[in-house]
């Protein structure tokens, strides 16, 4: 694909994908707080945890990281789709379509994650898979769509490249340190966000993260995409 918005991130935008960091890490804490020591939002620790699994180690369930992975996936694959098929010319349109399915997925895992705590089973072999289903799906899906914005370091969810990139960049390293601001950011973003994930996660519960989480995505968004230079950002 060809698509990419303007080398230069409008403010808005940069912002939004900060928020967006953000509640990445408020997700992971949540999955890994409450979910079986699951990611949902970023599988290369699923990968490793199914490896422990599969050779044995305990404290691994290789169910929850191949559910995880699976519905990651098929969020992702779903949006790649629509993505294609769907000819709005307007990253506006997509940035709000993203916003509404995460949160509405991540709405869905929180009243889950209140059910599953009201009836006093929070490791419920039924609804575990499916709070996890829904919220790696949710993210599968956002990931594929900020993917396709091709913003520099500002994946929303992976860090290991720009921690790279702040050390291989430096002026230690001579580098020209360009994009450090960007890069400080994301990692001090999911930083936050775990951080306050894991604090309403100990006071609240894994629902009410998981509802906290879809609210800060959803108004998060709407604030972002209304300002006039978001609307000029268009697919190429």
């Amino acid at each position: 694909m060809n698509q990419s918005v303007p080398l230069k991130t409008p403010a808005p935008l940069f912002r939004l994908l900060l928020v967006l960091s953000a509640t990445t890490g408020m997700v992971d804490a949540a999955s890994i707080l409450g979910m079986d020591k699951v990611f949902t939002a970023n599988m290369t620790g699923n990968v490793v945890f199914l490896a422990f699994a599969t050779v044995g180690s305990p404290g691994f369930h290789p169910l929850s990281y191949v559910v995880a992975l699976a519905a990651f996936m098929a969020g992702a694959a779903i949006a790649g789709r629509l993505w294609r098929s769907n000819g709005t010319p307007r990253l506006n349109h997509w940035l709000v379509l993203a916003a509404a399915i995460e949160s509405c997925l991540l709405f869905l895992a929180g009243l889950l994650g209140l059910y599953a705590a009201k009836m006093g089973a929070p490791d419920s072999t039924v609804l575990l898979p499916c709070i996890i289903a829904l919220t790696a799906g949710a993210m599968g899906f956002r990931n594929a769509i900020v993917r396709q914005l091709k913003v520099p370091d500002l994946t929303t969810t992976v860090l290991t490249l720009t921690i790279t990139g702040i050390a291989a960049d430096s002026r230690p390293a001579s580098g020209t340190t360009s994009n450090l601001p960007a890069r400080l950011g994301a990692v001090l973003a999911i930083f936050a966000g775990a951080a306050a994930g894991a604090l309403i996660f100990h006071t609240l519960g894994l629902g009410p993260t998981l509802l906290v989480t879809a609210g800060v995505v959803l108004v998060a968004t709407t604030i972002f995409v209304r300002h006039p230079q978001m609307a000029e950002l268009q697919r190429k």
